[in-house]
């Protein structure tokens, strides 16, 4: 049974405040986890922002083979398992195969199409046969008017409960570009459009297999996107950065993540009251 506010996102009805998709890129150990949930659920709590925790178990898509994947995939799942009894939150995880996804569903109330995965259609297919909320992160080389497509090969089981989500276009090497329009052109699909602040600023494979990212651009992209008419936003994030496993370079402090959900609460409530008067 979905939380009401979920499902209230999902008809694009009645909406209050964004949606945000938070936690640590992938899940490291149980302390970083369940410490970086509970701030994030305080945090959300006070500014009655609807809320799922993100974190993948496993990383399937590594630029090198000796980057850090997972600390094993049962005992990632039963991680995100106890957190969701202990903080009562709905969870995000990435699947990579059709294999995966019986595995992750088990614990998952939101199964993530990765953007490199974004135009798989049997991973789509068996994403929604799952039942499960779908995310479709829009691929790196896909223009938004695509993703109508891939939002219909999952629509076409009869599994409605999607997300489509922006995260930067390919930009030559090592760089991506948000183009601010491709929310707007999403969001005509009829599904809830996701921001993901952090990948808009990676930089793939920026040098030594590793990939970097310019994370001080998080809070001005983040903001243009709530002024674009994002729904919700995906952001990263972990209590020290430098010493995370996986995207350290384009996640952004856990400290930092309060003073920037109120401005992007402001923004978002201010172009909606536009947008209702307008319309």
């Amino acid at each position: 049974m979905l939380p009401d506010y979920l499902s209230k996102i999902l008809r694009l009805k009645n909406l209050s405040n964004f949606l945000l998709i938070s936690g640590p890129c992938v899940v490291e150990s149980e302390s970083v986890t369940f410490r970086t949930c509970e701030t994030l659920k305080k945090i959300t709590d006070r500014l009655k922002i609807p809320f799922i925790f993100k974190s993948s178990y496993i990383k399937a898509n590594r630029t090198s083979s000796s980057s850090f994947r997972s600390i094993g995939v049962e005992k990632s799942l039963k991680i995100l398992s106890d957190l969701k009894k202990e903080f009562g939150v709905p969870v995000l995880t990435d699947v990579h195969s059709e294999v995966e996804i019986e595995i992750a569903a088990e614990t998952a109330d939101v199964l993530q199409i990765p953007a490199f995965l974004s135009r798989q259609t049997e991973l789509l297919e068996a994403a929604g046969e799952s039942g499960r909320i779908v995310n479709i992160k829009k691929g790196q080389f896909l223009a938004p008017e695509d993703m109508k497509y891939q939002a219909e090969k999952v629509a076409a089981t009869g599994n409605k409960k999607i997300f489509l989500t922006e995260r930067g276009t390919t930009f030559g090497y090592n760089n991506l570009v948000v183009d601010m329009r491709s929310i707007v052109i999403m969001k005509k699909f009829g599904y809830p459009v996701i921001f993901d602040a952090t990948h808009s600023v990676q930089m793939p494979s920026k040098e030594k297999g590793v990939s970097g990212g310019t994370p001080e651009f998080i809070p001005p992209l983040a903001k243009a996107a709530a002024a674009a008419g994002a729904d919700g936003f995906f952001i990263e994030t972990h209590p020290d950065p430098k010493k995370a496993l996986s995207d350290a370079a384009s996640m952004l402090k856990l400290d930092r993540m309060e003073n920037l959900l109120i401005q992007l609460k402001e923004i978002f409530l201010l172009t909606r009251r536009y947008e209702k008067q307008n319309s």
